[in-house]
């Protein structure tokens, strides 16, 4: 089921008495007798947990085309990731969506503001389900406060690393505390809230689940949590993720095509799942990686750079047919390919439903567990000779089709397997932040295309415009905006 649109200034619709609920659903509760009648069972516990996945996946565009009605969840992800980096960018300068590659978002940007906006949905949803969580079967209770807090994390490191400091709000908020949602709390006390909620996901949960929480998922999760923190906790990060190596559950695919259209496959940590055809459990976003026989309502998004293909034409392996195909006029990611398509065909076909696709989205993958494995022993490094970490990273490369073993792992080497393996899997933005060079390698990417707008203030993302006018001042800007 998918819910319409929780804005974080529905508190204050709720001390007015404003909000009408056949249009919005609150982030909190209007009445404890609202919340008493649904949260009444376990059952009820456990519909409210899948209703936090319901908010990570997002509604599909094709669906509620008007997303002052929708989140998106993650589906407008590619954007505020792959097309801020040297990987992508959309076909055309026109629309707000262009505005990403191009470096000129501004406080008014509606992706921008969905993303933020859909991440405290998936917050206030967590916090909903742990205030009422003693009313599920004692023998429940800890698993599935660990999984709600799993996805509290989860939302948190988005959006600590796309805006910096965000407000921390842990509690179901009442209306005399307000503030609580508009105070902007340091990113070092927002990094230890989601070290301790993935911590206890690790102590209380198991691996059952590939579309769900998992162990494995909040290991691999806070492993990469403790590369990215303002100070990385280097040897932790390592142990997380020999743990998931140890644990023999995982293993990378033969067929690099396998990890993308087999589905929930062996290489699969934690994914969020769509269903093809199913207009309220799909995504629209494969679609509009189309661009020369566009699909989408607004395709043309995602196209990939000349200076990635020739990246995968040094590195990329037997990778380079399954991430991407010469369209014609336009590269095209080929990872998302929706359900069905046939791009040997002329003219090449996109399935029976490409909006309403079913691919889903790799959040956490062990080809990134292993890279990471190697990044921890490298530790902040040039480059290392360790055996484990030469290991991990050759792994990666042996399935991409390299059997020589290098004897030295440099952090450019280490960046670039990075950036073939993971390609248009949201990670890049990430990597470049965590590796230090973000700035560097943006500001090159932004000359060489001639994006005179770039700057570094643009690491981070402006907080939205709309939520400082609805906190009356309190909320405050990023620099620069």
């Amino acid at each position: 089921m998918k819910y319409t649109k929780y804005i974080i200034f529905a508190v204050i619709g709720i001390m007015f008495h404003s909000c009408d609920t056949d249009d919005f659903l609150n982030p909190l509760p209007e009445s404890a007798i609202v919340v008493d009648a649904f949260f009444a069972s376990d059952d009820d516990v456990v519909a409210g947990i899948i209703g936090i996945y319901d908010a990570v996946q997002g509604v599909n565009e094709n669906t509620q085309t008007n997303i002052t009605r929708a989140n998106r969840g993650i589906q407008f992800e590619y954007m505020l990731s792959e097309m801020r980096t040297d990987n992508t960018r959309t076909a055309t300068i026109e629309g707000t969506k262009a505005d990403f590659h191009r470096y000129r978002v501004n406080p008014d940007n509606i992706q921008s503001e969905d993303m933020y906006q859909s991440m405290y949905d998936v917050i206030f949803r967590a916090n909903n389900v742990l205030n009422f969580i003693d009313v599920a079967d004692a023998g429940n209770q800890a698993s599935y406060t660990a999984e709600a807090k799993f996805l509290r994390a989860y939302a948190y490191f988005k959006l600590v690393r796309l805006f910096g400091d965000v407000p921390l709000v842990t509690t179901v908020v009442t209306p005399d505390q307000t503030d609580l949602v508009f105070t902007r709390v340091a990113v070092a006390q927002v990094y230890e809230q989601i070290v301790s909620d993935l911590q206890e996901g690790i102590a209380n949960l198991d691996n059952t689940y590939k579309s769900r929480a998992s162990k494995a998922a909040a290991q691999g999760l806070l492993a990469k949590v403790f590369l990215t923190q303002p100070s990385p906790n280097y040897s932790d990060a390592q142990q997380l993720c020999q743990d998931i190596i140890s644990s023999g559950e995982f293993s990378l695919e033969s067929d690099f095509n396998d990890v993308f259209y087999n589905e929930l496959n062996d290489e699969i940590i934690f994914a969020v799942q769509y269903e093809l055809g199913n207009s309220l459990e799909s995504q629209s976003f494969s679609s509009e990686f189309t661009a020369t026989i566009r699909q989408g309502r607004e395709d043309g998004h995602n196209i990939v750079n000349d200076n990635l293909i020739v990246e995968f034409q040094a590195i990329g392996g037997n990778r380079t047919e399954t991430s991407y195909w010469n369209a014609g006029r336009f590269t095209e990611v080929a990872k998302f390919l929706p359900e069905g398509s046939d791009i040997t065909a002329i003219p090449a076909t996109y399935g029976p439903s490409p909006r309403d696709a079913g691919n889903d989205v790799i959040v956490l993958r062990y080809a990134d567990v292993l890279l990471m494995h190697a990044e921890a022993i490298l530790a902040g490094r040039g480059e290392t000779s360790d055996g484990a970490a030469i290991d991990s990273y050759n792994a990666v490369r042996l399935r991409a089709g390299f059997e020589d073993r290098p004897t030295t792992l440099t952090q450019n080497a280490l960046l670039a397997e990075r950036r073939v393996e993971l390609a248009f899997e949201n990670q890049r933005f990430y990597d470049l932040l965590r590796f230090g060079v973000a700035d560097g390698v943006l500001s090159a990417h932004a000359a060489e295309m001639g994006y005179s707008s770039y700057n570094a203030r643009q690491l981070l993302l402006p907080i939205p415009a709309r939520e400082i006018n609805l906190s009356r001042g309190l909320l405050s800007q990023n620099p620069g905006y």
